[in-house]
């Protein structure tokens, strides 16, 4: 009932309910009371226009709010207004209030000024009365400071830095401690470590400039310690040469007088030389200048900083050897590169060995062996690569020259160089090898120069000449009157002038290498071998495969050989007499030109061999047979006879061969011609034969059995060389008789006529001619003979296929 009740009543006075509710919700606005949540959703119900008619209720308030503001002004603005008013009027009074203050104020300083100024002139005079007296007995004190500190710059400027380095200890020791609270003191305090880095600065500039001043003259250095070193050899040399002749002067007084006194003029030219250089030669002393490095060694150790000058000097030393171990990339080329490498490595080691002698403890003997050490490894290394590039012998034996002069200097200053004499040891064997090519470039110029024809001598003087070159006995040839010809021809002497000179060349790499006889022979006899063996063998072999040596030349390359293998005993005396070693010793070597020259012979026989067939293929590739003639000519085949002169001439000139490669070159000419004609009947592409033409070939063979039997080549027993033709013999016997009853009852006997016809030979050729017969009888069906005769082949060709069958099913 009271809901119904309210109910009615809010329906009754709608409108003033309302407005009560926007009343309170402006009310709560106003309090600012959070949160507003529940008085807005109040506001904003069910009504219509609810939101209006709150605006309205708002903007009303809010002109109430303007109207109290504005009375609550009106009613404080007339105060300010009054206060205004008051200040306006104090404005004039304070202004003239000032102006008093300020006149009062001049006319108080203008009479103070006189006073102030008496008394400011009173207080300067007595601070500075007060102050002289002050600087006076400070200056006392401190002008001894100043005097050392003057005498120290002096000392400075006229690079008295060890008497620099005295005066600074004075002054920190007695001078400084009495005047160190002013601050020129402290200054003074703080440039002497400044100076002390100064005078270590300056003495390490100037030890950086001896440092590349030795560098410059390192070479200078080092040419001159090598000049010196040969002097001293040449001068021990001659001293030497002296003494053995005061040895055997009397033994052999009057046969050595001469010679004694032209070795005494030797040695007196050699003395006043030796004087004459000396007076020129500058040692390593008058070239360097070397008191910076005393200086600034002197000045570290008083600094206590020894220790730091040695390891940078010692630094610094060991990347100067570095760049004077690192070679120009062309030193190959020129001896002088070489002799620069080596007088700039001379000259850093003999500076070393100086300053090693002269200071203690820069440089030590363990440091200067391990630099040495390092640096022979590099210098060794660097030969190695670069004379393998020399390919002149010539450039390699001053490369020897400049290693043994560059080992002597080094090992008179007690650097070990053994190591460097092994190695020549391998150059010598790239020398051998620069010496085996250019002989080898002779000795093919003299080849290629060589006319192949013995040696004509005209006179006496003319023989005489050839003689002293070549070393030729033959007392049948001596016998003979002027003109004659010598077997060899000028290839020979020239060869054996040349080995003689290699002798010469290989000798001179070996001196100075402090070597025994025994071992320079020993070099000299193996380094000859390898000129036989090797270079000239070779140039021999290429010779003989030349395709321009035909065989006359092939016959004289054989004599030659002949000769130079006699005078290879005269090679070895040769050794012996520069060695004076004699050939009876045990570990003398043996010349191995016997093996050289047999095996050019024998490639020079193949090559006669080789050639005389090709000729004969030649002679064979002419022959014109008609194969198809019905009968022969009567004679031989011209290219069979033209063949037949060329073999005779040719075999005549082999009379000055040996036997035996004269008559082997003619039983393989001959066997050659057996078995080319022997292809050349059963050819696969000759497919017809008659008998006319069997007719032919065996009239040429019967001329080839005739040149057989005329012994074109002495020495052969009865008919051996006609052997050769045996085979062709039977097989043209066997046809031309036509005996094949004969020959296939007999076949496989020992005593039958025709054994070396083998049958399918015999097959291949009967068949050739089965088929002329065939196409040549076109009406032999029609004649009881030739039927006969057909049918004859026919049953020979079927045994000798049965024959054939019956070998190759047992094989």
């Amino acid at each position: 009932m009271a809901r119904k009740s309210k109910s009615n009543l809010s329906e009754l006075h709608p409108e003033e309910n309302k407005d009560q509710i926007y009343e309170n919700a402006l009310a709560e606005i106003q309090s600012f009371e959070l949160p507003l949540g529940t008085t807005l959703r109040s506001v904003y119900d069910d009504q219509p226009n609810a939101h209006q008619k709150f605006m309205e209720k708002l903007d009303a308030c809010i002109r109430n709010h303007d109207r109290e503001i504005e009375k609550m002004c009106n009613f404080h603005h007339q105060g300010f207004v009054d206060a205004i008013t008051e200040l306006l009027k104090v404005r004039a009074d304070a202004e003239k209030l000032k102006v008093q203050v300020t006149d009062t104020n001049r006319r108080l300083q203008d009479a103070g000024k006189e006073v102030i100024a008496q008394t400011e002139e009173i207080i300067r005079c007595r601070v500075q009365q007060r102050n002289i007296t002050t600087v006076v007995e400070k200056l006392q004190l401190c002008l001894p400071v100043l005097e050392m500190y003057s005498k120290l710059k002096e000392q400075m400027s006229v690079k008295r830095y060890y008497s620099a380095l005295k005066t600074m200890e004075q002054l920190e020791n007695l001078y400084l401690p009495r005047v160190s609270q002013y601050r020129f003191c402290q200054i003074m305090i703080e440039n002497l470590p400044k100076l002390r880095e100064e005078i270590k600065e300056i003495s390490m500039s100037d030890l950086k400039d001896f440092l590349e001043s030795i560098r410059k003259h390192s070479d200078r250095i080092g040419e001159t310690a090598m000049k010196q070193a040969q002097q001293q050899k040449t001068f021990s040399t001659a001293l030497q040469k002296q003494n053995n002749v005061n040895y055997g002067r009397n033994m052999h007084l009057g046969r050595n007088r001469i010679l004694e006194s032209k070795n005494e003029i030797t040695l007196k030219r050699t003395f006043e030389d030796e004087d004459e250089h000396e007076e020129e030669v500058l040692t390593a002393q008058d070239l360097v200048d070397f008191s910076p490095v005393y200086r600034c060694l002197h000045i570290y150790s008083v600094l206590g900083d020894g220790e730091t000058f040695e390891n940078y000097y010692r630094k610094q030393r060991r990347k100067q050897a570095r760049l004077v171990l690192q070679p120009q990339s062309s030193m190959h080329e020129t001896v002088e590169g070489y002799r620069r490498y080596f007088s700039q490595i001379v000259g850093f080691f003999v500076v070393e060995d100086h300053i090693l002698h002269v200071t203690q403890g820069l440089v030590t003997r363990t440091y200067t062996d391990e630099l040495w050490n390092m640096a022979l490894s590099k210098i060794i290394a660097v030969l190695r690569t670069h004379s393998s590039y020399c390919n002149d012998p010539d450039l390699v034996l001053e490369l020897k020259n400049l290693i043994v002069v560059f080992a002597d200097t080094l090992q008179g200053y007690g650097f070990p160089v053994n190591r460097l004499f092994d190695l020549l040891f391998e150059i010598r064997d790239q020398y051998n090898e620069t010496l085996l090519k250019k002989w080898s470039g002779l000795f093919r110029d003299i080849f290629e120069a060589d006319n192949y024809s013995p040696i004509p001598v005209a006179n006496e003087e003319e023989y005489r000449i050839v003689i002293s070159k070549f070393p030729f006995q033959d007392p049948e040839l001596d016998k003979q009157s002027f003109p004659k010809k010598l077997p060899m021809s000028q290839s020979v002497p020239q060869i054996y002038m040349q080995v003689k000179e290699f002798i010469y060349a290989s000798l001179k790499f070996s001196e100075s290498l402090h070597r025994s006889s025994t071992e320079i022979d020993d070099m000299l006899r193996k380094s000859t071998n390898l000129l036989l063996t090797r270079t000239l063998s070779s140039c021999l072999q290429n010779l003989i495969k030349k395709p321009h040596i035909g065989l006359t030349e092939l016959v004289q390359i054989i004599i030659n050989t002949t000769h130079l293998e006699q005078a290879c005993k005269y090679l070895e005396d040769f050794i012996s007499n520069i060695t004076n070693i004699s050939q009876l010793t045990v570990h003398t070597a043996r010349l191995y030109g016997l093996s050289t020259f047999k095996d050019a012979r024998h490639a020079a026989e193949g090559e006669i061999y080789t050639k005389l067939n090709q000729k004969i293929d030649e002679f064979i590739q002419i022959a014109d047979y008609d194969w198809t003639m019905s009968e022969s000519d009567g004679r031989a085949s011209g290219y069979l006879m033209d063949l037949i002169n060329f073999l005779r001439s040719t075999f005549q000139v082999f009379t000055h061969l040996p036997g035996k490669v004269a008559q082997t070159a003619c039983m393989s000419a001959c066997q050659h011609l057996s078995m080319s004609l022997m292809q050349m009947l059963l050819d696969s592409e000759l497919k017809q034969i008659s008998m006319g033409a069997i007719q032919q070939f065996n009239l040429d063979v019967i001329q080839c059995e005739l040149f057989a039997s005329s012994e074109p080549v002495p020495g052969f027993q009865g008919d051996t060389l006609q052997l050769a033709f045996i085979d062709l013999r039977q097989l043209l016997d066997l046809f031309m008789v036509w005996d094949w009853s004969t020959y296939l009852a007999d076949y496989g006997q020992a005593t039958s006529k025709y054994l070396r016809v083998n049958p399918s030979t015999a097959l291949t050729l009967l068949e050739k001619m089965k088929d002329s017969s065939k196409k040549n009888n076109i009406f032999a069906q029609f004649r009881k003979n030739d039927r006969d005769k057909q049918k004859l082949i026919e049953t020979v060709v079927k045994q000798l296929r049965s024959l054939v069958n019956g070998m190759s099913q047992h094989t």
